[in-house]
């Protein structure tokens, strides 16, 4: 399975089947109801510090052969740019049995494996990718303000910390990319506060790429130690997005933002998210479908992928969500309220390589 390029789920396939079908046929308390582990939280161990030395403990890094993050369509080549990227993979764990994923769970790092060729390989031209396994939280943990749920995402964000120890060691001098998606993103956002921001580390970030997590402009920036980016060629700074088709209902996660405490102790309720629009590089604006380089489009056997251009525009609107028209019909994994959570990275693919290579080619200028 680990194999075969089953793109269309390369975001969040746990978001895509249990929510899409189970929300849809059941609505939101029966989904809590049987997503969310019934179980108590289990505290586990750290890892032996040197736990993230193991080649195994990575499902991408330069000397795995076969990296799923060296994917690339026909057209492009993966390439060492000269950057180095930690990329954190979104949750692939759709059990309840556990509130965090044991390592050796075959059907979620089968399917991270697949989230890296759809996500990942967007940024091997930039540089050296390396993708560590983590203890992730069940996607149950989403679902809940269980104190459990609290606990699993913690015990994930440990592990993903002592893998960034392990990478900053093998990178003492290349120039740094940062990017996860949704529960990756949410973990990437600790990982600015407590190990980047306010620390000479800062000045070798070229680009910290939060997507399909919302970051509140007002309550949140700040604490993460890096400004929005709002020029193209900018380094040292953040992107974020949240992809919609239209017409969009985004009330379930501006609801659930609106309820949050931001970093800073404030209210979230009624601020505006960082909205980078990825056709352009560039903070909010709007952008024609010409100016995408292009979308990732699966094969009728979902082995393999077209790059096409021209095909999805966007635009940030008011709230800091991205909107991208009537949406394209890249697969069945589009989630209630027309949100393409799943496809945030392969709607603009091209763009998002163009992205990271122009801002490490401007890095230190």
């Amino acid at each position: 399975m680990a194999r075969k390029f089953l793109y269309v789920v390369a975001g969040l396939i746990v978001l895509a089947i249990a929510a899409a079908f189970a929300y849809r046929l059941f609505g939101i308390d029966l989904m809590r109801r049987y997503m969310t582990p019934s179980v108590a939280f289990e505290a586990k161990p750290a890892l032996r510090g040197d736990a993230y030395a193991a080649r195994r403990m990575w499902l991408a890094r330069p000397d795995i052969a076969n990296s799923p993050a060296l994917w690339v369509p026909e057209g492009q080549q993966a390439a060492d740019g000269g950057g180095a990227v930690f990329f954190i993979h979104p949750t692939s764990y759709l059990a309840s049995d556990h509130w965090n994923a044991p390592l050796d769970d075959r059907e979620a790092n089968d399917r991270a494996a697949l989230f890296l060729r759809g996500q990942a390989s967007a940024f091997n031209a930039a540089g050296q990718v390396w993708a560590p396994r983590y203890r992730q939280a069940a996607f149950g943990a989403f679902l809940t303000t269980r104190k459990d749920a609290e606990q699993a995402l913690a015990l994930a964000y440990r592990d993903v910390a002592a893998a960034f120890d392990t990478f900053l060691a093998a990178n003492p001098d290349r120039p740094i990319i940062l990017a996860g998606h949704s529960q990756g993103g949410l973990h990437l956002t600790r990982l600015l506060r407590e190990r980047v921001a306010g620390t000479p580390l800062a000045k070798r970030i070229v680009a910290a790429y939060v997507i399909g997590w919302p970051v509140s402009r007002d309550t949140d920036l700040a604490a993460l130690g890096l400004p929005e980016c709002t020029r193209a060629d900018q380094t040292g700074c953040l992107l974020s997005w949240q992809s919609f088709a239209e017409p969009a209902d985004a009330s379930l996660i501006l609801d659930t933002f609106d309820a949050t405490t931001g970093f800073d102790g404030r209210s979230r309720k009624g601020t505006a998210m960082v909205c980078t629009n990825p056709l352009t590089g560039t903070a909010n604006g709007s952008a024609p479908a010409s100016a995408n380089l292009g979308t990732l489009f699966p094969s009728n056997d979902l082995t393999s992928a077209m790059l096409e251009a021209g095909r999805v525009p966007a635009r940030c609107d008011g709230r800091g969500l991205l909107m991208i028209g009537e949406g394209p019909d890249v697969g069945s994994y589009v989630l209630p309220g027309n949100n393409y959570h799943v496809y945030d990275v392969s709607l603009f693919w091209g763009n998002v390589r163009a992205d990271a290579a122009r801002r490490l080619a401007a890095f230190g200028k």
